[in-house]
């Protein structure tokens, strides 16, 4: 296949990737809701990822949405989607997720590990609530994601405002004011930032004590545990 042929189909295909379904508002509101607590009538929150594949060279970007099917997370149907595209690893990509719930610790290695074996690709994960967050488990795959190339960061009003406009039918009715629902989502994120911005000190905080141990040049006496502490 010469170069301008396979210039054609890559963006054939490209803008028959670009076809997406959108969410209704409705879905919008319920899913991506970041306050702590469900409200009546209650309904399970559902994981979603919103992603949007923006070539370097310009191109128009890609955009979809998955979620969780049978046994497999969304976030590897977002991995095994990628790999289906068939992407020019000469170009370079920039990729940008909106989930509703972070990633799971197995799923968060995945992420990682995939991202190590495509150099031509940037990831950069958006959630709208920490998933199981008060758990250590969950924590360590938090805080493998942002040790790595592959940051977590909470959905702010940047975030929730590009994913309503890009990845939500404005065509029905909305059951919400877009403005009222943006800045309550955003309020509510300051919380949630502020969680995961503990949990990131509490390893630093660890590591650190890690490091002071290691530079003892003796064992510990009692009674020098005892000065030591506070």
């Amino acid at each position: 296949m010469t170069g301008a042929m396979w210039n054609f189909v890559h963006s054939a295909l490209m803008n028959f990737l670009n076809t997406m379904a959108l969410l209704t508002a409705k879905t919008f509101s319920l899913q991506f809701n970041n306050k702590r607590c469900v409200s009546k009538p209650y309904y399970p929150r559902k994981a979603l990822l919103c992603y949007q594949l923006t070539p370097q060279n310009g191109s128009t970007p890609t955009r979809g949405y998955l979620k969780n099917k049978k046994k497999h997370h969304a976030e590897i149907r977002f991995i095994n989607k990628i790999e289906s595209m068939g992407l020019d690893e000469t170009q370079c990509y920039q990729v940008t997720c909106y989930l509703t719930w972070s990633p799971c610790p197995f799923c968060a290695r995945e992420l990682v590990d995939f991202i190590k074996a495509h150099h031509h690709l940037t990831l950069r994960i958006f959630a709208s609530r920490l998933y199981y967050h008060w758990l250590g488990h969950y924590q360590e795959g938090l805080l493998l994601l942002c040790g790595s190339q592959v940051p977590v960061e909470v959905m702010g009003l940047k975030e929730f405002t590009d994913c309503w406009e890009n990845f939500v039918d404005h065509k029905e009715p909305p059951s919400f004011n877009p403005s009222e629902k943006l800045e309550e989502l955003d309020k509510n994120s300051l919380a949630i930032k502020r969680r995961l911005e503990r949990i990131k000190q509490s390893r630093s905080v660890d590591v650190l004590e890690n490091g002071l141990r290691s530079l003892q040049l003796g064992p510990v006496t009692p009674s020098s545990s005892r000065r030591n502490s506070r």
